[in-house]
């Protein structure tokens, strides 16, 4: 059953993305209240309503469950007891198994190798005598993690054809957290893909984005991505094998890297709307937006079938200078985020070129 128009979705996070989503609800008619220890973020100057609160704060939770009547978030590193604590009075989209995968590396790759799709090789490492050994069966080369909350390349220290040994300290310098080896994989290119998964289990992807980053930081998606058509179908396949297997709804964002031979193999889940599928309010008719809204409000899902070609541009710190220049590009759609400090490895907006199908 759908939620009636007028109803109050809750969301946790109030960054960008949460912005966006209070905004697709707006356009569908629902109310959006948001719960975010920053006071006066980015969606609240869209939403109804902000909770000024940590995520995990017991009365904050109780507040914005009275007051929803589905909640969703828009980051991945919610506490999962917050989660569960919320699903245990109100509904609760995605499930909190989600977060529980998405937020730990060993889990999220052990969960995706186990439902059958291939990662590249990890190790889980504790200490340096582990990495030596992790690196030795990697042939000197690997990618350390931090397992949790790293982001757009922060926590991570690439190694390449290095002697395994002498890493004395490199535990220490990443934290002493526990952290995840990852061996290097020769990719052709990185793409990701942006699905959905409804309350009756219905399922739709929209189509894979090619992706490009730089300092660990996404700089632009472009689609159709120069991928085989038989690529493009397996990458939706797994992701559809992912959201069944979670007994999800809403939106996820799953990147893969694709080989030389067109295997895939995946990289990471978000368990959200996600960077890579900005694209798709300007070259769809239901942006991923309006999808998460839809899935989580019980409405049908949306066709995910895009009208144009189009490569999406994340503006990152002073790249908000170029500002006037884009607006009077033809074909362009521009998307600031509100945020009024521009600092460097700030995302600050992002803007889509589109090129119509005939």
């Amino acid at each position: 059953m759908s939620l009636p128009i007028g109803s109050t979705i809750g969301i946790i996070g109030g960054g960008q993305l949460g912005r966006m989503l209070a905004m697709a609800a707006a356009r569908l008619g629902y109310r959006m209240i948001v719960l975010e220890p920053q006071a006066d973020c980015p969606a609240a100057h869209v939403a109804n309503r902000q909770i000024v609160a940590a995520f995990d704060d017991p009365a904050a939770l109780a507040e914005l469950a009275s007051a929803s009547a589905v909640v969703t978030y828009e980051f991945e590193n919610v506490p999962v007891a917050a989660a569960e604590t919320l699903a245990a009075r109100v509904p609760v989209y995605p499930p909190a198994r989600a977060l529980e995968v998405a937020q730990d590396r060993v889990t999220e790759k052990s969960f995706l190798n186990g439902i059958g799709i291939p990662t590249a090789e990890f190790c889980p490492i504790d200490n340096d005598d582990q990495l030596t050994v992790a690196l030795k069966k990697f042939s000197g080369s690997g990618v350390l993690k931090t397992r949790r909350l790293g982001y757009d390349g922060k926590g991570q220290r690439v190694f390449r054809n290095m002697e395994t040994g002498g890493f004395a300290g490199t535990c220490e310098a990443m934290g002493n957290v526990p952290l995840i080896l990852e061996s290097l994989v020769a990719f052709e290119r990185e793409i990701s893909v942006i699905a959905a998964r409804g309350l009756d289990g219905s399922i739709a992807a929209y189509d894979p984005a090619e992706n490009v980053h730089r300092e660990g930081i996404l700089r632009s998606s472009t689609v159709p991505a120069t991928i085989k058509p038989e690529t493009a179908a397996a990458a939706k396949e797994a992701v559809a094998k992912i959201l069944s297997a979670l007994g999800y709804v809403g939106v996820i964002g799953v990147e893969f890297f694709v080989l030389a031979d067109g295997a895939l193999l995946a990289n990471e889940l978000a368990p959200r709307v996600h960077n890579s599928g900005h694209w798709t309010e300007a070259a769809c008719i239901v942006s991923q937006f309006e999808q998460h809204v839809r899935a989580v409000a019980g409405l049908p899902l949306g066709s995910p079938a895009r009208h144009s070609d189009c490569e999406m541009e994340n503006l990152i710190g002073d790249d908000m200078l170029t500002v006037p220049a884009l607006l009077a590009e033809p074909d362009l759609m521009l998307h600031l985020y509100g945020k009024t400090e521009s600092r460097p490895g700030r995302k600050m907006g992002h803007f889509t070129r589109i090129s119509r199908r005939s």
